[in-house]
C-alpha cells in the first residue's frame, strides 16, 4: 500500500511525541471549566465528561500496552485510572497524564515489534494512533464549547493516511467496515489549498472481496476514479471521521456520489 506521502512511512516519531503532548493539553484546556454534562454534538449521547474520561482512559491504556510491549491481543482493557470523583476535575486528570505518556513514549523504541490492530506491527503504531485519537477528540471538545478548531495541515494529511491505511483492519471494532465491497470502483481523496499537505492524494479501490489502497500515481491497470473528493487536509480528516459531510461547500466532489455514500455508510466508527 502506498500514497503520495508514503503509507506505512509515518512522520518522525519525535513529531508524534511532541504533538501528543500539545494536543492533550489543548483538549484539557477546552474542557476545563465547561459544564461536564454539556453535550458533544459530534459524539452522540456523550457528554464532555464522557469525552474527557475516554481520552484519558485511552491514553493510559495505550501507555500500558507500550510499557508491556504486548505481543498478543489483550484480554482486558482494565488499567489503573485514578479517575477523580468529581467530573469537573476531569480536565486536570487528563492533563496530569501527560508526563506519564511522555515518559513511556520517550523510553519506547518505535521500531520494537509488538501487537497492534493495524497494519504497522511496531510500537510506533500506538504513538501515531494516540495522536489522532487525541487530535480528533480535541476538535470535538472545542466545537462542543463553541470554539473554532484549527489543525496543522501536515499533521492532518498524516491523519488521513493513518486512517486509510488502518481502515481495512478496523473490522474488529467497526463491523461495517467488513461489508465495504464493490465492483472495482475507486474512491479518491485529494488535498487542496494552502499548507504543506496540498497535492497529496489517496486512492482506494472497492472490490468484491473488500477494499485496498492503490499505489501513488496510478499506474497500469489502476483504473479511473469513480468519485473524487477534494478539500483541505483538515477537512478531509474530519470528513473521514464523520465530523464533516461531503455535501458541505468546503468540499469539491466529482463523480458517482452513490459510491461515496456507500463509503460513508460503512466506514463510520
Amino acid at each position: 500500500m502506498a500514497t503520495t506521502n508514503g503509507a506505512g512511512h509515518p512522520l518522525p516519531y519525535d513529531t508524534y511525541r511532541a504533538a501528543i503532548e500539545r494536543e492533550t493539553r489543548r483538549f484539557a484546556e477546552a474542557v476545563r471549566g465547561a459544564d461536564p454534562a454539556g453535550a458533544v454534538p459530534s459524539c452522540p449521547d456523550w457528554t464532555l465528561a464522557d469525552l474527557a474520561r475516554h481520552v484519558g482512559t485511552v491514553q493510559r491504556w495505550f501507555g500500558t500496552l507500550l510499557t508491556r510491549r504486548v505481543q498478543e491481543p489483550p484480554r482486558s482493557r482494565d488499567v489503573e485510572l485514578g479517575l477523580p470523583d468529581d467530573p469537573r476535575d476531569y480536565a486536570d486528570w487528563v492533563a496530569a497524564g501527560v508526563p506519564g505518556v511522555a515518559a513511556v513514549l520517550r523510553d519506547t523504541d518505535p521500531g520494537a515489534a509488538m501487537w497492534t490492530w493495524g497494519e504497522d506491527r511496531h510500537a510506533r503504531f500506538w504513538a501515531r494512533r494516540m495522536l489522532f485519537e487525541t487530535l480528533v477528540h480535541r476538535v470535538d471538545a472545542e466545537r462542543a464549547v463553541g470554539r473554532e478548531p484549527d489543525l496543522d495541515p501536515v499533521l492532518a494529511a498524516d491523519g488521513v493516511d493513518e486512517f486509510l491505511v488502518n481502515l481495512p483492519y478496523a473490522g474488529v471494532f467497526a463491523p461495517g467496515v467488513t461489508k465495504l465491497r464493490g465492483d472495482g470502483e475507486i474512491v479518491a481523496f485529494r488535498c487542496t489549498g494552502p499548507g504543506g499537505a496540498a497535492g497529496e492524494q489517496w486512492r482506494v479501490r472497492l472490490d468484491a472481496d473488500g477494499f485496498r489502497m492503490l499505489p501513488a500515481g496510478g499506474g497500469a491497470g489502476s483504473g479511473r476514479e469513480t468519485v473524487t473528493v477534494r478539500g483541505q487536509a483538515a477537512d478531509l480528516l474530519l470528513l473521514l471521521y464523520g465530523r464533516r459531510s461531503y455535501q458541505e461547500p468546503d468540499f469539491d466532489v466529482s463523480g458517482d456520489v452513490t459510491v461515496l455514500d456507500r463509503w460513508v455508510a460503512h466506514t463510520a466508527f
